[in-house]
């Protein structure tokens, strides 16, 4: 066997990292189930008030399988019950991340389960979030971001890289520093003849945090610096 080693590649590539293990589990207000696209609702079952999610536009009136017997939504909730909170995280099965969200109060109930990659690209395109969207390329218990333009070619060293990549690395820096968790690998290249940026850029990020619209916006504003 040859070796086809891209040693300015494998030399050049600047890493930074903020470590940690990728956040699981996040609290979501019941506005983020709308942002999501669905209704919090409530029906009784047994004698027993219970709680799910319905796509968003649910009625009362209607009805929803729960636990293989249908049951009729007595309510569309507009908060929370009284003291309870929901917590999203990230599960994976059999390679598929999924998206699940447990409501805690009196006694916890998993109110939601749906593949994260689904949900997440239609709140990414109904909040108008391009560059996060199209940067996407896998999905676990953190995600991959991907952007890369022109040819490749030697990369910059840190102290050689122009203010374009440094304002990315900085949000970038202050953003991971939030999530308590990041790694980006960047090779800057320098500018075609036309004067446009070549790089390569990679970034691992928790995928549950990209659920979250304030640190979403973030890292759609960052990713927006690479031109």
């Amino acid at each position: 066997m040859t070796f086809e080693i891209n040693e300015p590649m494998v030399l050049g590539t600047l890493v930074f990292e903020t470590l940690g293990a990728p956040e699981r589990e996040r609290e979501f207000k019941i506005k983020s189930l709308k942002k999501w696209g669905f209704d919090l609702v409530s029906g009784i079952h047994n004698g027993k008030t219970i709680y799910a999610t319905r796509p968003e536009g649910a009625a009362e009136g209607e009805s929803f399988e729960y636990e293989g017997s249908d049951v009729s939504i007595t309510e569309v909730l507009k908060e929370y019950p009284k003291n309870a909170k929901a917590y999203a995280r990230i599960e994976m099965e059999e390679g598929t991340a999924h998206l699940v969200l447990d409501l805690e109060a009196e006694e916890s109930q998993e109110i939601l389960r749906v593949p994260a990659g689904e949900i997440l690209l239609a709140f990414l395109k109904k909040h108008r979030l391009p560059h996060v969207a199209n940067a996407l390329r896998t999905l676990g218990s953190a995600a991959e971001l991907v952007r890369h333009d022109g040819e490749s070619g030697k990369p910059m060293s840190f102290a050689e890289l122009p203010p374009v990549p440094r304002r990315f690395l900085r949000e970038a820096k202050k953003i991971e520093k939030d999530m308590g968790f990041g790694r980006i690998a960047l090779a800057w290249f320098g500018e075609n003849k036309e004067g446009k940026p070549r790089y390569r850029m990679s970034w691992m990020v928790p995928t549950i945090a990209l659920f979250d619209e304030h640190i979403a916006e973030r890292i759609d504003k960052a990713l927006a610096e690479l031109k």
